[in-house]
C-alpha cells in the first residue's frame, strides 16, 4: 500500500515487530469481504510494546509506560499497516468458525477496539523458502550427476530413515499389546511412552517411560452445571411436598465469568 510505503523506518519496525512472533501478540483468525484476516485486539499490542522483548531491541521509538506505546501504535495506525474493524458472529454454521470483520468508517486507535492486519511483515523467510526449494527441486533431478560417494551417503541416509520409520511402527504395534494385556491383567491397563502421538517435542514424546490409564477429570463446569440440575431438582421436590429446603443447606453455585478477550 502507499501509505505503508511512506511509513518512516522506525514505525515500520515496529508494525514487523508486531507482525513476528517474538511479539507475543495473541493474533486471532477473522473473515473480512470473504477473505480470511488475521486480527489482534488493542490492549494486546500495548502489553507487546511493554515487553521486555521490544525493550531489546533497537532502532524503534522507546516505550516506558502505556501512554508512550498507545502513541506509537496511533502512530503506526495512521500508515494503515492495520484497520479498524468491527467482530461480529461466526462466519459459518459452526461456532468455531472465523468471526466476520466488517471495515469501521471511524479509524481511531482505542485498547479496546480489534484491528485487522493489512501488512504481512517482512517476507525474506519466505524468499528464503522458495530459493531452497528450487534448489532441492534441482539437486533431486541433478541426482544422476552427482559424485558417487554422495549418492551412496544419499542411500546410506535414506535407509536410515526408513529405519526409523519401521522402529516407530514397531514400537506403536508392542506398546499396543502390551496396553492389552496389562488391561486383561492389571485394569486400567499401562501404556508405555504415554505422549507418543501427543502434539510435543520429541524428546517429551517418550517422557514418561509408562503410565497408568486413568480416566481423565471431570472439568468444573460439568460439575456446576449438575450441581445447578441438583439444586433445581431440590426445590421441585421442596415445593412437590409442601416444604422448602433451609438456605443453609442449598448448594452453592459460583459462577465466573470469562475473561475479557486479551
Amino acid at each position: 500500500m502507499e501509505q505503508q510505503a511512506k511509513a518512516p523506518a522506525d514505525l515500520k519496525k515496529v508494525a514487523d515487530f508486531l507482525r513476528s512472533g517474538s511479539a507475543g501478540m495473541k493474533v486471532r483468525v477473522g473473515a473480512l469481504n470473504g477473505k480470511r484476516v488475521d486480527y489482534f485486539k488493542g490492549k494486546s499490542a500495548v502489553k507487546a510494546l511493554l515487553s521486555p522483548a521490544y525493550q531489546k531491541k533497537k532502532g524503534m521509538p522507546a516505550v516506558s509506560n502505556e501512554a508512550e506505546a498507545m502513541t506509537v501504535l496511533h502512530a503506526v495506525h495512521t500508515f494503515a499497516f492495520y484497520i479498524r474493524v468491527q467482530r461480529f458472529g461466526p462466519s459459518g454454521s459452526s461456532s468455531s468458525s472465523p468471526k466476520t470483520l466488517q471495515i469501521m468508517p471511524e479509524q481511531k486507535w482505542a485498547q479496546d477496539e480489534y484491528y485487522a492486519w493489512f501488512y504481512d511483515g517482512s517476507q525474506w523467510t519466505t524468499y528464503a523458502g522458495g530459493v531452497l526449494m528450487v534448489a532441492i527441486m534441482l539437486g533431486g533431478v541433478m541426482f544422476p550427476l552427482w559424485p558417487p560417494i554422495m549418492r551412496l551417503g544419499v542411500w546410506y541416509l535414506s535407509i536410515g530413515m526408513l529405519g526409523l520409520i519401521a522402529l516407530f511402527f514397531v514400537i506403536a504395534i508392542l506398546r499396543l499389546v502390551f496396553y492389552i494385556a496389562t488391561v486383561l491383567v492389571a485394569s486400567p491397563g499401562i501404556w508405555v511412552f504415554p505422549k507418543l502421538f501427543a502434539d510435543v517435542g520429541f524428546v517429551e514424546s517418550f517422557i514418561p517411560l509408562w503410565e497408568w490409564d486413568l480416566p481423565k477429570k471431570k472439568s468444573k463446569k460439568r460439575k456446576s452445571e449438575k450441581g445447578k440440575e441438583k439444586e433445581k431438582a431440590t426445590q421441585e421436590a421442596g415445593v412437590a411436598t409442601g416444604t422448602e429446603t433451609p438456605p443453609g443447606s442449598r448448594t452453592r453455585i459460583e459462577e465466573v465469568a470469562d475473561e475479557d478477550d486479551a
